[in-house]
């Protein structure tokens, strides 16, 4: 039986539909990520999804029964639903401690397990005026815990945290799923985040659900360019270049690939021939830009001979 249920709903702000027609469903421990670009509705849903917005049209229903709005609650929200808010707050000259003690529903065993997995034991003295951004998250994170939730609603969790602090919060977003049975959604406008940690990813536009999938088939099979471009970059072969490489493309066909699609070999065999107009080194692999029939393609590649202004030869791979 489905954990979550959203049938039809819609949300207008005056005659706008800010959220429109929206239907999925979530299995308990599936990974949702909602992703879209900033204005897209995400927010909007996700507070719908926790009864903290009143729907307009439609119903979403939690464990079989419907989640009811503001306007039909005295307290808005669920009691099993938990929404982490990208504008979270604490109290100013606390010990971490006695903050997260004010909302603690559990035995202190259960909630010490809670500290270890947000990674926050050894916080637990400060005061909440002496932590970082990223460590903020993780002890408000630690509080919506400590009141039992069954469903985690996160909005923008990997918003102003730098490469390690991201990397830190998918761990323990992990963990909570894995360790404490806690089912989550979160959304994001960085969609590139949400690749490594969701099951299913969909992608708001308008207010609508534009595509939904795995993470794999979202990036590499993107409906359109909004949807690629979401993840990362991408190239837009024109009829002419994806005849090149696909020879039975057809005549005004337009086909999305990423720059890792590309290879590029010594291998003359149904190559397509191409000039190096520039070298991007990342570290572990290069950019590269070619020119092929007046386009320029963008290749990623671990090849390091590469010189502007040379002749190489690409090939699909991965396609």
């Amino acid at each position: 039986m489905a954990l979550l249920v959203v049938v039809g709903a819609g949300k207008k702000e005056k005659e706008n539909y800010t959220v429109k027609d929206i239907n999925f469903s979530q299995q308990p421990l599936e990974k949702i990520a909602i992703a879209g670009e900033t204005g897209s509705g995400k927010t909007t849903l996700l507070k719908m999804i926790g009864g903290l917005a009143q729907l307009d049209e439609g119903n979403i229903y939690y464990d079989g029964k419907r989640v009811l709005g503001p306007f039909e609650r005295l307290l808005p929200g669920h009691p099993q639903i938990a929404y982490l808010s990208q504008h979270f707050e604490l109290r100013n000259n606390y010990r971490v401690e006695e903050e997260l003690e004010s909302k603690n529903l559990l035995t202190q065993e259960a909630a010490n397990n809670i500290y270890r997995i947000c990674r926050i034991e050894h916080l637990l003295k400060r005061k909440t005026d002496q932590l970082s951004g990223g460590e903020r998250q993780r002890i408000v994170l630690a509080r919506l815990l400590t009141t039992s939730p069954k469903l985690l609603l996160l909005d923008e969790p990997f918003s102003n945290l730098d490469a390690i602090h991201k990397n830190l919060i998918k761990a323990v977003l992990l963990d909570i799923g894995n360790q404490l049975n806690i089912s989550c959604i979160l959304v994001s406008h960085d969609a590139a985040d949400t690749l490594s940690w969701a099951d299913t990813i969909y992608v708001l536009n308008d207010g609508m659900i534009v595509q939904q999938g795995t993470p794999q088939k979202i990036y590499n099979e993107p409906i359109d360019e909004y949807c690629a471009g979401l993840f990362g970059e991408y190239n837009l072969l024109n009829a002419a270049n994806a005849k090149l490489f696909f020879p039975n493309a057809a005549d005004k066909e337009q086909l999305i690939v990423r720059p890792e699609q590309f290879s590029i070999t010594p291998d003359n065999n149904n190559a397509v021939k191409g000039i190096v107009q520039a070298v991007y080194f990342f570290g572990s692999y290069f950019v590269v830009d070619v020119l092929v029939n007046g386009k320029l393609l963008r290749v990623r590649t671990e090849k390091r001979k590469l010189v502007i202004g040379r002749e190489v030869l690409l090939k699909m791979t991965n396609f």
